[in-house]
């Protein structure tokens, strides 16, 4: 769940306050909730738990704020301040492919080089 501090950089981009023309929602934030349980859980929006309300509801907002660009004007918003915490990477567990070491078509024995040693 987002925390108050975290709510208060992203609410000025959100849309559907009383101020702004068209619908309103009664709670961005519960809206922002359900699109962060989505990514999270990486479920359908029909499996939306009741908590956030009704499933339509909320997939129909994210589509409105999708389209009007909400989610990039927060990521450029956020990404100026960036939380280095996790942003490493620990390279006892990171396996890199044999292909992917830079060896040109692995080792391989040489007719000639076979012909020499014998």
């Amino acid at each position: 769940m987002l925390t108050d501090a975290q709510w208060a950089l992203i609410d000025p981009y959100c849309l559907g306050k009383p101020a702004d023309p068209g619908r309103s929602s009664r709670d961005n934030r519960l809206v922002m909730e359900a699109v962060l349980w989505i990514v999270r859980t990486g479920s359908i929006w029909c499996d939306l738990p009741a908590l956030f309300g009704n499933w339509s509801t909320a997939f129909r907002r994210f589509s409105d704020w999708r389209n009007a660009n909400v989610f990039k004007r927060i990521f450029d918003a956020l990404s100026g301040d960036p939380d280095m915490e996790y942003a490493m990477a620990d390279t006892t567990i990171v396996k890199i492919h044999r292909h992917g070491q830079g060896v040109k078509g692995g080792l391989r024995v040489r007719p000639q080089a076979a012909r020499k040693a014998a």
